[in-house]
């Protein structure tokens, strides 16, 4: 058993040193983000894709695609637990109700489940080829996008395919509105977003997006807002999303495979290959980009934490670094 939500939270928060601020906006002297802590990732080769993370038990899922592996990172000692062997793990998702751990491999088109504290695998489904980006419903349900052109809804406990719902072109980046009962897809390959109803399992809408490779995306239900980042140009695109008319286009970094949207502050975090994270806030009545920080060459894959009030970013070895190493930032208030 973990220790109890508000108590690992703390715990955590203490451990990281978090500062609480009254001001909306950075100050003038500061960035919107800084570089709190590093953690290094020893035998971490290539490109790393999604990251999932535990809050109660400070546990941050890496899913290492090119070097075969996925960690366990522990934030508060930074041990490591590692599945190996697996075919380019690329999604990965928590489900704190079970305390397990979803990987979904791209080499193989499984989706494999795993006891979240000791990495035991429990199971797996043969979804198809290119399984790809993960998402749990606030039903508990798991979203797997996949192949030419479909996601599949599975049952958690038991393990098992409910409906797969067929698109045009394979999925990227998509986010689920429960409350609406709406299901957004980024499909980079035929320039659109995809909306679907959930009840039905069909296509209700496609919107066209402004910018080609629209790969990540981040949904603010309450808003009524979607956003999407795309790599040409690099542009992050704001859309009703009842309508889906266009309320801002702004540039942004190159080569973005990861959006967060920060509700305590009304950010938004782009992070980038290009070794930056462009960060989007409001100026006036209209969102501006508002800074942006160095990271690493081909460290486009990041979370943002609200419970931590953290933004984590992978970054993968390189010329300048013999490790791969994940980045702590903390937002500046």
């Amino acid at each position: 058993m973990g220790m109890p939500r508000s108590i690992a939270i703390a715990s955590l928060s203490a451990m990281l040193m978090l500062h609480g601020c009254a001001n909306a906006r950075p100050s003038s002297n500061a960035p919107p983000l800084s570089l709190e802590r590093e953690i290094a990732l020893p035998n971490v080769k290539g490109r790393i894709d999604h990251l999932a993370f535990d809050v109660p038990h400070r546990r941050l899922f890496i899913a290492e695609i090119a070097n075969g592996t996925v960690d366990s990172l522990d934030l508060t000692n930074g041990q490591r637990q590692r599945i190996k062997g697996l075919a380019e793990p690329q999604g990965i998702a928590y489900l704190p109700s079970l305390d397990q751990l979803v990987v979904a491999c791209g080499g193989d088109g499984t989706v494999r489940f795993y006891e979240a504290r000791r990495l035991v695998p429990l199971g797996l489904i043969k979804l198809g080829e290119d399984a790809d980006n993960v998402r749990i419903t606030p039903g508990g349900q798991i979203a797997v996008g996949y192949g030419s052109g479909a996601i599949a809804l599975i049952d958690a406990a038991n393990r098992t395919i409910i409906r797969q719902i067929a698109l045009p072109v394979h999925p990227e980046g998509f986010q689920i509105d429960d409350a609406a009962q709406r299901l957004y897809v980024n499909l980079p390959n035929a320039r659109s977003i995809a909306v679907v109803d959930l009840v039905a399992g069909s296509i209700v809408a496609r919107w066209r997006v402004p910018h080609r490779l629209n790969f990540p995306m981040a949904v603010v239900p309450q808003q009524g807002v979607i956003a999407i980042a795309s790599r040409l140009p690099a542009y992050l695109t704001w859309f009703d999303a009842t309508h889906g008319s266009i309320l801002q286009d702004l540039p942004g970094c190159g080569d973005a495979d990861d959006l967060f949207h920060d509700p305590k502050r009304q950010r938004w975090y782009m992070s980038c290959g290009s070794g930056k994270v462009t960060i989007f806030g409001k100026g006036g009545p209209t969102m501006t980009q508002i800074g942006s920080v160095s990271t690493a060459s081909g460290a486009r894959t990041s979370l943002f934490s609200p419970e931590l009030d953290r933004l984590i970013v992978a970054a993968p070895a390189g010329w300048l670094s013999a490790n791969a190493k994940v980045l702590i930032f903390k937002p500046n208030n």
